[in-house]
């Protein structure tokens, strides 16, 4: 199965006030396992970022004013996620934006039957504990000191391990082809013998010599 993890950073919380995306994180996996394509990338959201956006991921409106804007980068960004189910930590806020996102072009809005979201999952499986992505990394040991702000990408690499953990998949599944199988069982199949060391004539007069006068003292 070929999934997609996905996170976003923004100006703001809400949509309505008209707030923007500013990065795009995405992780391919294929049967839960990271694969080597990803999709990232910073957008200049065309406003000013909040302060207290600033505060969680820590990008500024200088560092966004040279980057593309969502236009430039939508169609990559689709054919990345097109036919994968989208894993994504409380998934209504990214895909309201994402979708905000399109809708400013004339695009079609992201299904949300297409998404899994790991908020829900961990809700229904730890009711009244805390479930944010920080707390699901301390519950499972996944190490996330690498997190000092909240990045797209860094999140998608901590959310991939948690998905994991919390659909009890405690390791990646792994599928085998049928020559793998075979070869597997091949090894199993090697049989061990004992080497046998003859001794030299030498060890042999020695032991004589020994056994002589281990007779002598017992008699």
């Amino acid at each position: 199965m070929i999934e997609v993890v996905l996170d976003t950073e923004t100006t703001g919380l809400s949509v309505e006030k008209g707030h923007r995306i500013v990065e795009i994180g995405c992780i391919e996996l294929k049967n839960q396992i990271p694969t080597s394509k990803t999709f990232h990338c910073y957008l200049n959201p065309q406003r000013k970022v909040s302060d207290e956006a600033v505060k969680v991921h820590g990008y500024t409106d200088e560092f966004l004013a040279d980057k593309k804007k969502f236009l430039e980068i939508a169609d990559d960004f689709l054919n990345f996620i097109k036919d994968k189910k989208l894993i994504i930590h409380n998934a209504e806020f990214d895909i309201s934006h994402i979708n905000n996102e399109l809708k400013l072009i004339g695009k079609q809005p992201i299904s949300k039957e297409n998404v899994i979201d790991t908020l829900d999952i961990a809700r229904e499986k730890y009711p009244g504990s805390q479930i944010s992505l920080d707390a699901l990394c301390k519950r499972f040991r996944i190490d996330n000191t690498k997190r000092k702000f909240h990045t797209a990408i860094i999140d998608c690499e901590l959310l991939s391990k948690v998905y994991i953990n919390l659909t009890d998949q405690k390791e990646p599944k792994l599928n085998f082809t049928t020559e793998q199988v075979k070869s597997s069982q091949n090894k199993n199949n090697v049989k061990y013998y004992k080497r046998v060391i003859e001794p030299t004539k030498e060890e042999l007069e020695s032991y004589k010599i020994f056994m002589k006068k281990s007779l002598k003292t017992n008699i």
